[in-house]
């Protein structure tokens, strides 16, 4: 109901501004055109992600020093806290950093969210800076047209300075014009009453423009104009700094729990901060005018002794609450909990992973993951396992053998519950994410690790259509009908086993070697099955109708052996390492696969039928 009644209300005090004074519509014009210039600054940014933003951030988690500093150093680079936040929710989401570096990044930001008001109240101010404006969107369309994503993303910086330079001038220019018709200072409030009603107004202007930026642009203008008070710009900028949490709260809203406590914290530092400074005011601003004075800043040279104050409050807030900071991660975890684990719903996968490539490829590859580990659970299950026992032996075809008994568990409503409905939310990610301007390379990882889920969820149905037989045949001995499936049954656990061990070795350390082994087993087991059952029919071992059930089953096992096999190289093998190229060389491709399958290798591995065969 407010958003509805928020856009017809500004629009309104849009109209009548501009009907009532053509000088405010110059005002507003500058603050539409900075805030565009914000836009691009961020659009601008995000096309340097993938690469070095996500490296540095996850190299900032390293300690909490280094995550402030992190959350500084990018905010003043970016000139945008909002952007470094939503950054911050998405890697959290993904789980690439801790809460408490979240927490740390965002402490950061907002000291490194005051170098905004030194630039405009000691440059913006100062300078014509419309000149500088001009050249620098000439030179930005040049680069925002080239195909490489870095000079576009410079073109479109340089483009967002431009434009930030080309609002403030305007809104500079605009207060001047606009003070010879109205005095605004017959609006200043004094004492207790003018500190809340203006730190309110500073706060609900910061959420129309969701830019605390552009709020202490426009607060530092109008000051330089005199179109405001000293004392009532210092409650506006305090509550700015209250505004600027709602982005925050607004990211949260698409992100897992951990992106809400990032919220609740951020929202919890600014208005403690804000609490902080509207009680010891007076304290403040003597501290402002002692260093003011100190490093040759002019008494009525209120632009500059704001963003002084500016500062000093937001260091203030950090340096209260940073000696605390391990119990509010504490008390963060205690008031929003994780919920607890649905294996059916998606664990990665959510709107506040998209912003940026990394996030998106490690959030798909989670979730990919987990979806394998439901998929191995119905499957171990299926050919009546238990991976706890199978994961552990020393003698996986013993252990085969040895379990008879059928898992009591309904497949099918499990696969519609645990393996469906992730597949189903990896494809809607899929296609969600390929709607966006995503570079190619990350955007091939997203659509590749699709294709693995799909792999993954083909081998779950192949194991579904093989249940009833293998538990038939398997829950007593019945002779070679047994082994056969004792064969299948092994061999597809085996196959487990060895991605589990995959899965635990180091990235260096993995081989794609020993998959092309495996696969050019399955597919001579597969040549030679038919043979085999053939023979074993003529000796009379084996019934026509038996070996009708085994030959559709083997089929549905290769089936399922193929798919995990093809499903863990797509997932574990670093095509990039360097390691990988030269085993890439020397593995087989398709071609030579099929080859060697027709041919006959020169000492092909005794199928799970001819293993049968051979003990008769």
């Amino acid at each position: 109901m407010m958003k509805k009644l928020l856009l017809p209300v500004i629009l309104g005090l849009l109209v009548f501004g501009f009907w009532i004074s053509p000088d405010f519509q110059e005002i507003a014009a500058g603050v539409a055109i900075f805030l565009f210039g914000m836009l691009m600054l961020e659009d601008g940014f995000k096309l340097f992600s993938g690469g070095y933003l996500e490296r540095a951030l996850e190299m900032a988690t390293g300690s909490i020093t280094r995550a402030l500093g992190f959350g500084a150093i990018a905010t003043t680079i970016m000139q945008s806290s909002s952007l470094v936040s939503v950054i911050t929710i998405s890697f959290l989401s993904a789980g690439l950093i801790p809460l408490l570096a979240g927490v740390g990044i965002i402490f950061g930001a907002n000291i490194g969210t005051t170098t905004g008001a030194w630039l405009v109240a000691g440059f913006g101010l100062k300078v014509k800076i419309s000149a500088y404006a001009l050249p620098i969107l000439a030179i930005s369309i040049v680069l925002v047209f080239q195909r490489s994503k870095y000079l576009k993303g410079a073109g479109y910086v340089l483009a967002g300075l431009g434009f930030l330079f080309l609002g403030i001038h305007h809104m500079k220019e605009g207060f001047e014009a606009f003070k010879d018709q109205f005095d605004l200072t017959r609006l200043a409030m004094t004492g207790v009453l003018g500190l809340v009603v203006y730190t309110l107004t500073g706060a609900a202007a910061t959420v129309v423009m969701q830019s605390s930026h552009a709020t202490m642009v426009l607060i530092i203008t109008a000051l330089a104009a005199g179109q405001i008070s000293y004392e009532n710009a210092l409650a506006l900028a305090i509550g700015a700094n209250i505004g600027t949490t709602v982005t925050a709260i607004i990211g949260a809203l698409t992100a897992n729990f951990q992106g809400k406590r990032l919220a609740l914290a951020h929202l919890m530092f600014n208005v403690l901060t804000a609490g902080v400074a509207l009680v010891f005011i007076g304290q403040i601003r003597l501290a402002v005018d002692a260093i003011s004075s100190s490093v040759g800043i002019s008494v009525s040279d209120y632009a500059l002794k704001l963003a002084v104050f500016h500062t000093i409050f937001n260091v203030l807030g950090v340096a209260l609450i940073l000696p605390f900071i391990h119990r509010l991660v504490t008390f963060l975890e205690q008031t929003i909990v994780q919920p607890a684990e649905d294996l059916s719903r998606p664990k990665y996968l959510s709107e506040a992973v998209d912003e940026f490539p990394q996030t998106i490829q490690i959030a798909m590859r989670r979730e990919v993951h987990h979806l394998y580990e439901n998929a191995v659970e119905l499957i171990v299950h299926g050919l009546n396992l238990h991976r706890s026992e199978l994961f552990e032996t020393k003698d996986i075809a013993a252990t085969v053998r040895a379990s008879r008994a059928p898992v009591d568990f309904d497949i099918d409503a499990l696969y519609e519950h645990r393996v469906k409905t992730l597949y189903s939310a990896i494809i809607e990610f899929a296609t969600r994410v390929g709607s966006k301007d995503i570079p190619a390379k990350p955007m091939d990882d997203v659509y590749l690790m699709r294709d693995v889920a799909g792999q993954i969820v083909h081998a779950v149905k192949s194991i579904k259509h093989m249940r009833r037989n293998a538990t038939h045949f398997t829950q007593r001995p019945q002779g070679v009908i047994t082994d056969l499936y004792n064969g299948l049954r092994t061999e597809i656990a085996r196959i487990l086993v060895e991605i589990r061990k995959l899965d635990e070795a180091d990235p260096e350390d993995r081989s794609s070697l020993w998959l092309d082994q495996e696969r050019l087993q399955v597919e001579a087991d597969a040549r030679n099955t038919n043979q085999t059952v053939d023979h074993l029919i003529r000796d009379h071992h084996l019934s026509a109708s038996m070996a009708t059930s085994f030959l559709n089953d083997s089929s549905y096992a290769y089936s399922a052996m193929r798919d995990l096999l093809d499903a863990a190289r797509a997932y574990y093998i670093d095509t990039e390492d360097a390691m990988a190229e030269v085993e890439r060389i020397l593995t087989l491709d398709e071609d030579d696969l099929q080859d060697m399958v027709t041919d006959g290798p020169k000492s092909p591995p005794k199928s799970a039928a001819e293993k049968t065969r051979t003990t008769e």
